[in-house]
């Protein structure tokens, strides 16, 4: 019998509980035919990926571990801040996904305009760079932070009404016709959110293992 195809969707954050919302999230799209789909924390990283500091520290450490992971068939970086990704796919011959890349370039299947919830507003400008990068500007309605650390996004109890105040600020003042959310800590209110406000909502990390998926079923 052939090997299943294997895809590792690596946190580069040090939560575990990041990590446990990641797997919930990516639950929907596993089934006994398809591929094997893992999710790890990258133990050397931070504790929650904030700042372009942050970012930077975890680019050479995501490398060495895509390098050692064997027999992977597809990678996710499992940050918005798409860390290390560049560098990553020079260090192996399997595709690699970023969230942030795939998430937003779902978006823009769901609606002409997009608008993002960001952790902080110090993550704005990175996220910005990263829009204008890809050439993305006027396609984009504006970001909004939630003034939550990432531990506090997986965990904290306030977390899903402050996101529903700021998609609603970002839906109605901004245009945004479909909303990415802008970390991976977030990942276990996306339902809800959807539902409150009543536009598609992009989880990144579904959408960069959903490619994955379609990308290891074609090769």
């Amino acid at each position: 019998m052939p090997r299943r195809p294997y895809i590792l969707v690596i946190n580069p954050n040090s939560n575990e509980a990041v990590t446990d919302g990641l797997r919930q999230a990516v639950l929907p799209l596993t089934y006994p035919e398809g591929p094997e789909i893992a999710c790890t924390t990258l133990k050397e990283g931070p504790y929650g990926i904030e700042t372009q500091e942050h970012a930077d520290t975890v680019t050479m450490p995501l490398r060495r571990m895509i390098e050692a992971a064997g027999d992977v068939d597809a990678f996710v970086i499992a940050c918005y801040s798409d860390p290390g990704l560049h560098v990553a796919r020079e260090g192996t011959d399997k595709p690699v996904f970023g969230i942030a890349e795939c998430g937003i370039l779902t978006a823009l299947t769901r609606a002409d305009r997009f608008g993002v919830i960001a952790i902080k507003a110090r993550s704005i400008p990175r996220h910005i760079r990263y829009l204008r990068q890809m050439g993305l500007m006027d396609r984009f309605a504006g970001e909004r932070p939630l003034e939550m650390s990432v531990a506090e996004t997986a965990a904290g109890d306030k977390t899903l009404d402050r996101m529903i105040e700021i998609g609603r600020d970002l839906k109605d003042q901004d245009g945004a016709g479909v909303i990415v959310m802008g970390c991976a800590g977030m990942a276990r209110h996306r339902i809800r959110l959807e539902q409150a406000l009543g536009v598609p909502v992009i989880e990144p990390t579904q959408a960069a293992v959903a490619m994955a998926i379609g990308t290891v079923a074609v090769r």
